[in-house]
């Protein structure tokens, strides 16, 4: 899924578009700040990536499944979300369909 944000974030990242990836530690030493850093560093990840070592995140937005690519609107409206890997295509086209969207909107 890497591959695809960093696209998604070369083609459209700015004022009208952002990714946050929210990383919900698997194991005991994904959850040292250190090692989560190295790992954006080596994966080439330049949009934001917050750590959510108590699931505060994950619980509020009632997440369960990984991975899992929400897009929102400027209101904070959850307009699209796809579940499990894959479907990069249909993400890329409800990506652009909101971006004309908000653009229009203005």
């Amino acid at each position: 899924m890497i591959p695809s944000l960093k696209e998604w974030y070369s083609d459209y990242g700015g004022d009208e578009f952002e990714i946050i990836g929210v990383h919900y530690p698997e194991f005991n030493f994904e959850r040292e700040y250190d090692n989560v850093v190295k790992a954006v560093a080596d994966f080439g990840i330049e949009y934001p990536v917050v750590m959510d070592n108590n699931r505060i995140i994950w619980g509020g937005w009632q997440q369960r499944y990984w991975p899992t690519t929400y897009l929102l609107d400027k209101q904070g409206n959850i307009r699209y979300r796809h579940i499990g890997e894959g479907g990069y295509d249909k993400t890329r086209a409800a990506i652009e369909a909101l971006m004309a969207e908000e653009y229009n909107s203005n």
